[in-house]
């Protein structure tokens, strides 16, 4: 089902609170270390429109200013009047928007754990219950791609769609993230990378014991619509 449309006069106000909220959120990649210089990027869809907006391309995160955030239509172009050039991955952005309609943000890092995976094109197994909650299952490994076309967003649909994770390593380059609003995307872009260091270490020190596919099933499902707190308020019991 198509989102709803915006009344022309709310646009405006929509627009700003979603270059509010990824100018906020692009901190949080810094916060986490998951970028280095310019690099990485978070986009998020404006609800009710063909748009979204992702940061301008290498500017350095202490100048993510809402105002300098980019409004692109579903094409990847953005849209009259911006003085700067958008991220050179929103036309990745753009296809993953236009082929996923229930995605409502995309992030992109270049985290060094799960940077490390991609280079060796290796799935992440699921070995740890807090993959088994997040992603539901390993971590996919997503096509060689080259940045500046949509190449790379066709590589992560055609990875990520069906699939419960919402992570996909793009072999040699790094992982990218998707969720139901920009701030799921860049938790799943932060808890990719804690699951990417921790297999990672255990594989050092031995081999792993993989989970069973029943429990992850389970560790999903619980994490997903048990853990946390109801819409009414009330507390879940958690062991």
């Amino acid at each position: 089902m198509a989102d709803p449309v915006v009344p022309q006069p709310a646009l405006g106000a929509t627009i700003d609170a979603v270059r509010a909220e990824v100018a906020l959120l692009h901190r949080e990649l810094v916060r986490y270390g998951l970028v280095v210089w310019t690099g990485g990027n978070v986009s998020g869809r404006v609800p009710g429109t063909d748009l979204f907006v992702i940061k301008p391309s290498g500017v350095s995160y202490d100048e993510l200013a809402p105002e300098r955030m980019i409004v692109c239509d579903l094409d990847g172009e953005p849209l009259p009047g911006s003085t700067e050039r958008p991220s050179s991955d929103t036309a990745a952005h753009a296809y993953v928007y236009r082929h996923m309609p229930e995605v409502g943000g995309v992030v992109h890092t270049h985290s060094t754990y799960a940077t490390a995976w991609a280079a060796r094109g290796e799935e992440i197994p699921c070995a740890i219950t807090a993959m088994a909650d997040e992603f539901g299952g390993p971590i996919p490994v997503g096509p060689f791609a080259i940045i500046g076309d949509d190449s790379i967003g066709r590589g992560i649909v055609e990875t990520l769609r069906g699939h419960r994770s919402r992570a996909v390593l793009m072999q040699n380059h790094g992982p990218f993230t998707i969720g139901a609003t920009a701030k799921e995307a860049v938790k799943a872009a932060v808890m990719l990378e804690d699951v990417a260091r921790t297999v990672h270490l255990a594989r050092e020190a031995g081999p792993l014991i993989p989970i069973a596919a029943d429990d992850i099933d389970r560790l999903h499902e619980r994490y997903q619509h048990v853990y946390g707190q109801r819409s009414s308020g009330v507390a879940e019991r958690r062991p």
